[in-house]
């Protein structure tokens, strides 16, 4: 609007000035009029007076123009006062257009400065939002593969001791026996309807996971030890065919729970991992220390920890409480056909006949020593005679009982 009336009030200006102008004309002329019309009147009036001379013609024709050119210095300023005053009348009449783009540009720089403050807020809100919705979507039930073999177990035990011994601070950082497991994958359950999707979600799993297997056994072999960011200390799981095949297992069931419409959890690649010890299991902990130093588990670097044999996959929940053996809270199990099972059964028969080898072999080294053999024939002597003694007496006392 304002450039608009700047355009315009040159020529309102001018039009201002020749309208006063013109106003202002009218009655000096009039006098002119008035002057030579009076002049006339007294012409006539004297009738018979005799017409003046040329000398008085020159001389009125002298004052005519010395007036005129009076009146013409007289209105000049008149003009000039009138477009002052007109001006004086319009708004905006005392702005300077470079303070006015100063004050545009102070109003550009507040509404920056005001839009700025609102993207801020704008970007603390979704912040906050985020936080709210991390938390609301934050992983609370997870698909795990446990870890029952004992070689395993009892290997990861050694490790957690001697750690320990070093620095017992992270004692409240290591994970129970019962709870050790391989992740295969997170999600967020927010109800019972959900979980309950989840649980078919996962016996739907059992089909193509059986598919997928073919029937065949499955060895995962544990070997070496690493970490996350110093923060997370886990078993690796040596690359093979069968941890490649366990890799298509775990993204075969990440699509049918997403089918089913559960959400799970991050779109990282899957890295299979035996987590032993985390700083995050203890708030007191990780104020008192910033990592887990690699030379804790030197020793065991490298180590060989043993085989575990892919049978069962669990739906298992972060938050409700642990079974008696530490093991999380279990919603619902899958286990991969019968011949697996036998194998199952077989391969604890032959833990268990492991166990008692030991055992064995001192009882056959006994047996085989001659003083054990003696001693054990002279108290089988003893006792056979002992026994036919009693019997004969027997007899010869014809007793009744005999």
């Amino acid at each position: 609007m304002r450039p608009l009336l700047r355009r315009l009030l040159p020529a309102l200006c001018s039009a201002a000035a020749r309208a006063l102008l013109a106003r202002r004309a009218v009655p000096m002329a009039l006098p002119a009029e008035g002057a030579a019309w009076a002049g006339g009147n007294v012409r006539s009036a004297a009738g018979a007076a005799p017409e003046p001379d040329g000398l008085e013609n020159i001389q009125q024709k002298k004052i005519f123009k010395e007036n005129k050119e009076k009146t013409q210095q007289s209105e000049e300023p008149c003009a000039a006062d009138s477009v002052d005053s007109l001006m004086a009348e319009m708004p905006f009449v005392d702005t300077d257009i470079e303070d006015e783009h100063a004050m545009c540009a102070t109003s550009e720089l507040s509404t920056k400065k005001k839009r700025k403050r609102t993207i801020g807020k704008e970007i603390e809100e979704g912040i906050e939002r985020k936080k709210k919705k991390n938390k609301q979507y934050q992983p609370n039930y997870f698909i795990s593969l446990p870890i029952t073999n004992p070689k395993i177990t009892g290997s990861i035990q050694a490790v957690q001791d001697a750690i320990i011994q070093k620095d017992q601070r992270f004692s409240k950082a290591m994970v129970r026996s019962g709870s050790l497991h391989v992740t295969m994958l997170v999600m967020h359950l927010s109800s019972e309807e959900e979980i309950g999707i989840a649980v078919g979600a996962l016996s739907d799993s059992k089909v193509f996971v059986d598919n997928l297997l073919k029937g065949k056994r499955v060895d995962l072999s544990f070997q070496g030890i690493d970490h996350f960011r110093n923060q997370v200390g886990f078993v690796n799981l040596a690359e093979n065919d069968h941890t490649a095949l366990l890799k298509e297992i775990a993204e075969t069931m990440k699509k049918i729970f997403q089918e089913k419409g559960i959400m799970t959890g991050e779109e990282r690649s899957f890295k299979p991992h035996l987590t032993f010890m985390k700083l995050s299991k203890s708030t007191e902990l990780r104020k008192q220390v910033k990592k887990i130093d690699s030379s804790l588990y030197e020793d065991f670097k490298n180590h060989y920890f043993g085989d575990e044999i892919l049978h069962r996959f669990d739906l298992c929940s972060m938050l409700k409480k642990k079974q008696p053996n530490g093991y999380y809270y279990c919603e619902s199990s899958i286990v991969f056909g019968k011949s697996h099972e036998a194998d199952l059964v077989k391969e604890a028969l032959r833990r268990e006949t492991q166990a008692l080898l030991p055992r064995l072999n001192q009882i056959k080294e006994l047996l085989t020593s001659p003083e054990i053999r003696t001693k054990i024939s002279k108290e089988l002597f003893e006792d056979r005679h002992n026994s036919n003694s009693k019997w004969k007496s027997c007899i010869d006392s014809e007793s009744p009982n005999a």
